[in-house]
């Protein structure tokens, strides 16, 4: 546990543990040991509950991106039997912030799509901090029009804090080709589930994130900009990144509310970085279901649904035009 680091609110959790290990460790515990272990077992079980069922949307930010948090190659390794590993878009190269291959869960084969970040510094530049190139998103693309071919199911993982915004992406058309994804993925006739593991930002999530079941892991967010991008917009500076957080609404649980998303998957209590084996088998569980029940639509109903989907999701409503009329005054009076 000591190895793990702790977030601003895991403070008290954390030095309850240290001490709870101190009393587990003693060789010969009394009664009176005993009795306070267990109790403070319960203890430790009730502030990780009351804690981590009330944090704020900026709390949840810095759980997504928690150093320990599983990522894409941790799931890979737990969730699936067997993973062959594609690479390239066959026009400029193989972009290793997006993961590709073959892929068996259980009875299932499938293609895997996934955003890798990485932990340790090589990881992070071999990985490019999970923000992908154009010809990143081109061989997504790519391997999800192979799946239609050979018409299996793809599971994609996001977690990237956006598309790489350097000049070298923008002048392979960074724009366009997530753009295309979009359009491209709402044509794939099989069936697509995405699952938010981390961060989900911006236009570097949507270009692996049309779907027909898009869940989200329950602490982690999916918003069309980072809390530090907008409160930079807004208020001028990164400071008030808490309460751009709060802004946005973009928490799984307002997700769900707002139509978003379609699922919010539970994490482990305290997060998913404090038991990578009991997150996976939630997770596990969860594709599993999906995939069972896209399995029995045809082609057909997986487009429309995914179309009718994405239609819904933006609702509002045109009242501009009778509240300004029910204020301004009359011209008789």
């Amino acid at each position: 546990m000591s190895s793990l680091r702790p977030l601003p609110f895991e403070r008290k959790i954390y030095e309850l543990e240290t001490r709870l290990e101190q009393l587990e460790a003693e060789p010969n515990p009394t009664p009176a040991t005993k009795d306070a272990i267990r109790k403070m077992r319960v203890e430790v079980t009730r502030m990780k509950r009351e804690i981590f069922e009330n944090l704020s949307a900026w709390d949840i930010v810095q759980v997504a991106r928690h150093e320990a948090r599983p990522q894409t190659l941790d799931y890979i390794e737990l969730l699936f039997d067997e993973f062959v590993e594609l690479h390239g878009d066959k026009a400029i190269g193989d972009d290793r912030a997006i993961l590709s291959g073959f892929a068996k869960l259980d009875d299932c084969k499938l293609m895997f799509i996934g955003q890798q970040k990485g932990r340790n510094l090589q990881e992070r530049l071999e990985h490019n901090y999970g923000m992908a190139h154009p010809e990143g998103y081109r061989k997504a693309l790519s391997k999800m029009q192979l799946a239609a071919k050979f018409n299996l199911p793809i599971v994609c993982f996001i977690d990237t804090a956006g598309a790489y915004p350097g000049l070298a992406a923008e002048e392979r058309g960074q724009a366009y080709q997530i753009a295309y994804n979009l359009r491209e993925m709402s044509r794939v006739p099989t069936p697509i589930i995405c699952v938010v593991i981390g961060e989900g930002g911006s236009g570097g999530a949507i270009g692996i994130g049309v779907g027909d079941h898009v869940a989200i892991l329950e602490f982690a967010y999916y918003s069309v900009i980072s809390p530090e991008g907008c409160a930079g917009i807004l208020w001028k500076h990164e400071k008030f990144a808490d309460q751009a957080a709060a802004a946005l609404r973009f928490t799984s649980r307002d997700l769900l509310e707002f139509g978003i998303v379609d699922e919010v998957i539970p994490e482990p209590l305290g997060g998913a970085h404090r038991d990578h084996r009991k997150m996976a088998t939630a997770l596990k569980g969860s594709l599993s279901q999906a995939l069972r029940n896209l399995s029995s639509m045809s082609a057909e109903q997986l487009l429309d649904h995914r179309y009718q989907k994405f239609r819904r999701i933006g609702q509002f409503e045109e009242q501009v035009a009778a509240d300004v009329a029910a204020v301004e005054p009359s011209e008789s009076a």
